[in-house]
């Protein structure tokens, strides 16, 4: 007799992850808590609810999102069976009808032989091979039995994540490397800022238009990791004194510090994604471009993820999961979506359908799939068990942690459509080699 496989949360992640398992053969638990107990951000009684039509983005093959959904596409995702089914009108973006959406989801593993629904909240975590699907705003009794399961490492909850560039779109001749009183090596990517330029900067700042908190905190969201805007509107040189402080930063161009300095750090293994020191943010994604794209280094700058603020919950995962998302500690366990550390509703049914595979693959005695790091789905996996450095933070999918081509390629779109054709063939390939694909 086959092994029950519990999936706990039918979110985007969870959803996916006991489709992929039940396609396959596998009986499935699938328990969620709804409609009998909600988070703040849901609503619906309905499976992988959305919070806004368009929250699946941009869907060409030179947006690195759009990769990793077409990857989906080819591994029989039901999440973009349903985005497809229920796609409206939004230009080169996937847009879709949000109830019809869920609804669909719903009713798909609802009618599926291989899956028993439990509307009940888990509590506790059962025997047997378990996947914990039950996003950032898990339960808190869940997060109990999580601590529980991980005693030396902490759940971690972060109130501001500073915004990441790619370091290929920094202009290097208006920025020098160099770490500060020049101790150790050459780290920080240093991009100065004159007299003029840092007021005109700090007047941007003080006025552009914020986000809404998400995460359904009180204000105290942010005593402890203070937004850039929010320093700026305390003193002309709060900045200066702060996260932009030049002191022990000599430019080479000039032999001198400068008047203000934004510090990039890298921010994975590879050295493509640096972020924004200090800058952590509550503005909008769209006065972030506008505003810090006044940095002289960073007119032309690629933003890879732009700073967010809410309240989250997600695991240490580098320490803690390995390249399957299982719990190295007790590999029967395995976590999906926003708590593994991805980011984003895609991402999450990447880590959902990955997990799916893996856990029918070994339920049914078949070869795991090592998606490799040429491919969106491997890729997001990798860095979430290993690929950053420093304190580890959620990351949406981008060309960054990619691997790169061996070859020029003129021009960005060129050459991320070429990465995305060699992903799309590595895909193809694994689907011909492995029987689990093939289920």
């Amino acid at each position: 007799m086959m092994e029950t496989v519990t999936v706990i949360g039918a979110g985007l992640a969870g959803s996916e992850c006991a489709w992929q398992l039940a396609r396959r053969g596998v009986h499935v638990r699938l328990v969620e808590m709804k409609p009998l107990k909600y988070t703040p951000a849901h609503k619906s009684e309905y499976f992988a609810e959305l919070v806004c039509s368009n929250s699946l983005r941009g869907d060409v093959l030179t947006n690195a999102v759009g990769l990793l959904k077409e990857e989906l596409r080819q591994l029989g995702s039901l999440i973009m069976e349903s985005a497809e089914a229920n796609r409206v009108a939004a230009g080169g973006a996937l847009a879709v009808d949000r109830e019809g959406f869920a609804r669909y989801i719903t009713e798909k593993l609802e009618n599926e032989p291989n899956i028993e629904i439990v509307r009940e909240e888990a509590r506790e975590i059962p025997s047997g091979e378990v996947v914990i699907a039950t996003g950032p705003l898990t339960s808190d009794a869940m997060a109990e039995r999580i601590k529980e399961l991980c005693p030396e490492f902490d759940l971690h909850f972060y109130d501001a994540v500073a915004p990441i560039v790619s370091i290929e779109s920094v202009d290097m001749a208006s920025a020098y490397r160099a770490s500060r009183y020049g101790k150790g090596t050459a780290d920080y990517v240093n991009c100065p800022m004159t007299k003029e330029e840092y007021e005109a900067f700090v007047t941007e700042l003080r006025t552009a238009k914020e986000a809404p908190v998400h995460g359904f905190d009180d204000g105290a969201v942010f005593e402890g990791c203070m937004p850039v805007e929010v320093m700026a509107r305390r003193g002309e040189d709060t900045l200066r004194y702060g996260p932009m402080k030049p002191v022990g930063l000599v430019n080479p161009a000039t032999g001198a510090e400068d008047y203000a300095v934004v510090q990039l750090r890298q921010d994975n293994a590879e050295g493509t994604l640096y972020n924004l020191v200090g800058f952590q943010t509550h503005l909008t994604w769209g006065e972030q471009k506008r505003v810090f794209s006044m940095i002289p280094a960073l007119k032309n700058a690629d933003f890879v993820r732009y700073g967010v603020m809410h309240r989250n919950t997600y695991l240490d995962s580098p320490r803690l999961l390995d390249r399957f998302y299982r719990l190295r500690s007790e590999p029967r366990i395995s976590f999906a979506g926003q708590m593994t550390g991805v980011e984003g509703y895609v991402e999450s049914a990447a880590s959902g359908l990955l997990v799916g595979i893996e856990t029918a693959a070994r339920v049914l005695g078949l070869g795991s799939v090592e998606f490799p790091a040429e491919t969106a789905v491997g890729a997001l996996a990798l860095y979430v068990s290993g690929g950053s450095v420093g304190d580890f933070q959620p990351m949406n999918i981008n060309f960054g942690i990619i691997t790169r081509l061996g070859y020029r390629v003129k021009g960005k779109r060129n050459k991320n459509a070429e990465i995305s054709r060699r992903s799309l063939g590595v895909i193809a390939e694994l689907k011909e080699k492995k029987e689990v694909l093939s289920l």
